[in-house]
């Protein structure tokens, strides 16, 4: 289940203070946002004008320079967006239990210059079902940079790039044991109404790597543009360990 609010488009664990608090992930999620909406209040209202007009003018003008394709589900799109994003996943094991995970790492994607996509995800919260203590996951910050795009009518492609980073702030081992630096690259072309999105991520834990190893993410999608909003895709993602385990999940949408 996944919800976005989006911006300007084309057309076409170390437990967070010893484990004793395993609300604060969702506490500084409502700070955060809380932080923004003040702003926004107590800015003039000239200066609001000045500020929201300004910056639409560049998410529109960098958004028309790439294809206009929906964002997949599970992939990361190869393109620049500006959307606020929920997810809420159900997982359910051998054994029947169900695991909740809402917010899944999503956040607030924003494109404050030209051609830069900063995301800020919230912490999830993980709702296990089970002997294992429910609680908050880690906080995430990317960097992402668009190196070469074409519209539709320029080739219809995308190539950027971006450097992700985690801070174990999980409560109660929800997150992981260390933090984590991820290069990744992602790259994308379209063919008419079918267009073809990959990206590939190394993801390089601070400490613990013995245990938690250093995975490769590996993710791609297909879609097709049945009509403006309806887009069928279907996925392959894919992550390896250094220690050659390998887990695959296929998922056809």
């Amino acid at each position: 289940m996944t919800f976005f609010i989006r911006g300007p488009q084309p057309t076409a664990g170390h437990d967070f203070c010893n484990g004793k608090q395993p609300g604060t992930g969702r506490r500084f999620s409502l700070f955060i946002l809380a932080v923004f909406l003040s702003a926004c209040c107590v800015l003039p209202a000239d200066a609001q004008t000045g500020l929201f007009s300004s910056w639409e003018g560049r998410v529109r003008k960098t958004v028309a320079g790439q294809p206009a394709w929906a964002v997949p589900v599970i992939t990361p799109t190869s393109g620049l967006v500006q959307l606020a994003r929920f997810d809420a996943v159900r997982q359910i094991t051998a054994t029947h239990t169900e695991t909740w995970n809402y917010g899944n790492s999503k956040g607030f994607d924003l494109i404050p210059w030209y051609k830069i996509e900063v995301d800020v995800a919230l912490p999830a919260y993980i709702e296990h079902n089970s002997a294992a203590r429910d609680g908050a996951g880690d906080w995430l910050l990317s960097l992402k940079y668009r190196f070469l795009a074409g519209d539709s009518k320029h080739g219809n492609y995308s190539l950027s790039a971006s450097v992700t980073g985690t801070a174990p702030t999980g409560s109660y081992k929800n997150g992981s044991p260390d933090g984590s630096v991820a290069p990744t690259i992602y790259g994308g072309k379209g063919y008419g109404r079918f267009d073809v999105q990959s990206s590939l991520a190394a993801t390089l834990p601070t400490g613990d790597t013995a245990t938690t190893g250093r995975p490769v993410a590996w993710n791609t999608v297909g879609q097709y543009r049945a009509t403006r909003l309806l887009w069928p895709e279907i996925e392959n993602n894919s992550t390896f360990t250094t220690e050659a385990q390998t887990t695959e999940n296929f998922n056809p949408l």
